[in-house]
């Protein structure tokens, strides 16, 4: 099953000069076949533009990432990332796609998964629903790195930035925003059970 590999393809990262002009639409988006409860630590993908390290508003994003994914138990490592984090940054309207699906939160706490030995009559199946999300997009999808496939995708329109240190306080809002979409804590973690990576940066 190849799952939401369009939201990782295609579109360039752009950056508006315009000043916010609505409250952002913020909305997400899961695979079925997500192994939600096994994810433990993460990595960033490395790019270009806003995805690089000698970018202000890119590290903005991943500062903002790294302070949720800490929060909720994850921990960043170099070897063999549970996860992997890709963002993009879409100016102007865009089409997209999503899907109607259960809350996130419910599937989780069910223990749901699906995997190729799942019978085909109890599969949830995708509902496709097209979106236009206008005024700029900041996307963030997850990756489970053992499969190379994206298990969660959240999404934030009506994202325009702001030249300067504002620019950065607006992803770094929009990114909370995006966050509490993904209600999922790390096995262990509220009790007190998650060890520390061998290789976690120092910041």
């Amino acid at each position: 099953m190849k799952l939401l590999s369009t939201l990782l393809a295609g579109g360039g990262l752009l950056l508006s000069g315009c000043l916010m002009s609505r409250e952002a639409r913020v909305e997400s988006d899961y695979s079925y076949a997500g192994q939600f409860r096994r994810y433990r630590t993460y990595e960033f993908i490395s790019g270009e533009g806003i995805n690089s390290d000698t970018s202000r508003l890119g590290e903005a994003v991943r500062d903002a990432i790294r302070t949720r994914m800490k929060i909720q138990g994850y921990r960043p490592t170099r070897r063999r990332p549970d996860l992997l984090v890709n963002f993009r940054l879409f100016e102007g309207d865009m089409r997209f796609r999503g899907y109607s699906q259960d809350d996130f939160s419910k599937w989780v706490k069910n223990g749901s998964t699906e995997d190729e030995d799942t019978p085909a009559e109890a599969r949830q199946g995708y509902q496709p629903v097209r979106m236009l999300l206008a005024e700029g997009t900041l996307l963030v999808t997850l990756i489970d790195n053992r499969t190379n496939r994206a298990v969660w995708n959240g999404y934030a329109s009506g994202v325009s930035v702001p030249s300067g240190p504002q620019g950065e306080v607006v992803l770094r809002r929009s990114v909370r925003s995006i966050f509490d979409q993904y209600h999922v804590f790390t096995e262990g973690f509220l009790q007190g059970n998650n060890p520390p990576a061998t290789d976690e940066p120092g910041n």
